[in-house]
């Protein structure tokens, strides 16, 4: 996948974006219909569930809905193709030490992204801005490889003080049902 020449994007209809607007300007506008019957439902930042929860960006996944999850239960990290990287471990540590999780689910998904690119993609970007990004794009071809390879990112990290409670699944974005994925060995 080539960054020069990208895939045709969905296009936004009238109603998502409104009238003379962008999706920002919608968004802001939401907000404040959302301000307006605001309370405060006085919650501690600390999840009631003890869980953290790292999955894909994908705009597909409804994790809440799909987890059954209500405001409150978990601290929620995303990032492209859910992978474990030096940031999520960041976000993780504090989410453990200072806020009181101790459980890490894993969420990879059917048809991600990720699947397509390769490390091309970063010298590419590379070549068209003239600048190497610092970051990894962290592809992969095997979804459960990469399930397997941020479960042990974790369980191995030596910041993370809860790492006995580390399970990885793969969404199926056509069913919204997760498959366990089992650590090797």
């Amino acid at each position: 996948m080539s960054i020069s020449s990208p895939q045709p994007l969905p296009q936004p209809t009238d109603s998502a974006v409104g009238t003379g607007g962008t999706v920002t300007d919608r968004l802001v506008e939401a907000n404040r219909r959302y301000a307006a019957e605001f309370q405060d439902p006085g919650m501690d930042a600390r999840p009631v569930l003890r869980v953290a929860v790292v999955a894909c960006m994908d705009a597909r996944l409804d994790l809440h809905e799909a987890l059954g999850l209500e405001l409150g239960d978990c601290h929620t990290i995303r990032n492209a193709g859910g992978v474990v990287t030096d940031d999520v471990i960041r976000s993780l540590t504090i989410s453990q030490r200072a806020l009181g999780t101790r459980s890490v689910v894993l969420i990879h998904h059917t048809g991600c992204g990720l699947l397509n690119l390769t490390e091309d993609f970063r010298h590419e970007l590379e070549d068209e801005v003239g600048q190497r990004p610092s970051w990894a794009v962290e592809a992969f071809k095997d979804i459960d490889a990469d399930v397997r390879q941020s479960m042990q990112r974790v369980r191995t990290s030596p910041f993370l003080l809860h790492t006995e409670d580390v399970r990885g699944f793969v969404f199926d974005v056509t069913t919204g049902l997760l498959r366990e994925v089992q650590p090797r060995g």
